[in-house]
């Protein structure tokens, strides 16, 4: 069973930067793929960024150039890291990890889930 928890939330002005954290634990996590979703009330969850067991990365057209998602075997940690934030980026952020390790970008592909963080980005 892998549990995962992510970090790093907040309120930060249009234009700025936020660097989310994933931490899981139990299970391997090398051979995870690991994701990052959001959500905004009443609406679907969202795939934003996702980065392979072999290190294949692949983002949202509209996180393209904008979000960076890394990850580091040896700590067991997934990253996000968000520049240039606009307010439609406002949205509870969910750090996922699937098995298989390839690039996986529906929801459904996940088995594990974090509880969530909370990015608003003000006007």
């Amino acid at each position: 069973q892998v549990q995962l928890v992510d970090t790093g939330g907040g309120l930060v002005q249009t234009g700025g930067s936020l660097r989310l954290s994933c931490a899981a634990s139990g299970g391997i996590f090398s051979t995870y793929t690991m994701g990052w979703f959001r959500q905004t009330p009443g609406k679907e969850r969202e795939f934003v960024a996702a980065i392979s067991m072999y290190d294949y990365t692949h983002y949202a057209d509209s996180m393209k150039g904008r979000f960076s998602i890394s990850r580091d075997n040896a700590k067991n940690t997934a990253t996000l890291q968000m520049n240039s934030l606009k307010p439609e980026d406002t949205a509870v952020y969910y750090c996922a990890a699937a098995r298989g390790g390839l690039m996986y970008t529906e929801r459904g592909e996940y088995n594990y889930w974090g509880q969530g963080t909370q990015v608003t980005v003000s006007s």
